[in-house]
């Protein structure tokens, strides 16, 4: 069974046709069903680089792609090469768009998203979410690492949903995996992974918003940490309408 265009009405159906355990098996399912139209953002987080794994030591005809918002860790940017190297792979960037960030930069400075939420998060919509838009045009299927672990927020999230903000299929495949089972498989297949998770970095973004996690703290707390508790953990990638 294949959709020309993908559709909310659809998800029951194609729910039924992915019921393999095997991640794999579910993203080869859901290759040949939408050939040419499904892609993978990676932000090079440990889900992210486990998902990379499945995807490219099984040479699965799914594009990975990542948002560089100019402000990643050295760590990471390491990764991300030598992610390419370990499986001859390139993965592609988006980037910001260059009038638009000068523009905001200019006007509040470089480190303006200290300063209040509403700079914050035109900081994220500049640098993530408007390059994001131009990485899921056209495609019908988008593939991310989110799992419900991370917030309460994402707890609500089904593995297979309707995104209604970019018109597509969302798939998690990690989505009910715990953060030690992953831990477990990076390690045993040898996926290259970024250092800063044995130093407490359970969730890594751009560096000046990012920091180590403290023993009972939440996953995410270590983002925008300046921030009001009650402000959702988010950089507006995956908020919906």
């Amino acid at each position: 069974m294949k959709w020309k265009i993908p559709s909310q009405e659809c998800l029951s159906d194609l729910s039924k046709e992915i019921k393999s355990p095997s991640v794999e098996e579910k993203l080869k399912t859901l290759s040949n069903f939408f050939p040419g139209k499904i892609v993978f953002s990676t932000s090079f987080n440990i889900e992210d680089q486990l998902i990379s794994h499945f995807i490219l030591s099984n040479k699965i005809p799914i594009k990975i792609f990542t948002l560089d918002t100019g402000r990643f860790f050295e760590e990471t940017y390491k990764v991300w090469e030598n992610t390419n190297k370990f499986y001859g792979y390139s993965i592609s960037a988006y980037y910001p768009d260059q009038e638009k960030l000068e523009e905001f930069l200019s006007k509040n400075g470089p480190n303006s998203f200290y300063n209040n939420v509403k700079n914050r998060i035109k900081c994220c919509f500049l640098r993530k979410v408007e390059p994001l838009k131009r990485a899921l045009k056209g495609n019908f299927v988008w593939i991310t690492g989110l799992r419900a672990e991370h917030s309460l927020d994402r707890k609500k999230l089904n593995y297979l949903e309707w995104d209604s903000k970019y018109h597509l299929i969302k798939y998690h495949p990690l989505y009910n995996w715990k953060l030690e089972v992953i831990e477990k498989m990076v390690k045993k297949h040898k996926v290259p992974y970024n250092p800063l998770y044995d130093k407490g970095f359970l969730s890594i973004g751009c560096a000046p918003c990012t920091r180590s996690v403290k023993c009972g703290e939440s996953y995410r707390s270590g983002r925008w940490w300046w921030e009001d508790d009650s402000i959702k953990k988010e950089c507006g990638l995956h908020i919906k309408k």
